[in-house]
């Protein structure tokens, strides 16, 4: 757990051995999104998993039989100012993109968690104009935090 003034707790799990990232750079990551859009009061869990692990929970929660990167979800108390949020990270599927687009696992996991907090501080990439908006968004944080464009690459 790594906490600061704010208040804001970020905790990472990886159950999937051999992937290569900073803890910290990434708790880091996740602390300043939710500093950035005033969220001064957060608990944001991170869990890697696996491709079989995000099927299952994407299956329960969304009702998709699909493989997908990031999964996120609000657990927030509306009746409480702190946010909670949950995020589950395919990490074979940051691997497989990571070497597809020439950059580090770390980076597309980056991408993965701004991707993930974003859903969940308001951002939503439903249509064309509000999934620019988002993407952009994600590029510029991406960048302040020294990861470069990720998203960018794949399009």
């Amino acid at each position: 757990m790594s906490a600061d003034k704010t208040n804001i707790i970020v905790d990472i799990t990886c159950d999937h051995p051999g992937l290569r990232f900073d803890i910290d750079r990434l708790k880091k990551l996740a602390a300043d999104i939710c500093k950035r859009f005033c969220t001064e009061r957060a608990a944001v869990s991170v869990a890697i998993v696996d491709d079989k692990k995000i099927k299952e929970v994407n299956s329960e929660f969304l009702n998709s039989k699909a493989r997908t990167d990031v999964i996120s979800f609000d657990l927030s108390d509306e009746t409480d100012e702190a946010k909670s949020f949950e995020l589950i990270i395919n990490a074979q599927e940051a691997k497989r993109q990571a070497q597809k687009r020439g950059h580090s696992e770390e980076a597309e996991l980056a991408l993965y968690i701004t991707h993930g907090l974003l859903h969940n501080l308001g951002f939503d990439d439903a249509n064309a104009s509000e999934s620019e908006k988002m993407h952009n968004t994600e590029d510029e944080i991406l960048q302040q935090a020294g990861f470069g464009i990720i998203y960018g690459k794949a399009t």
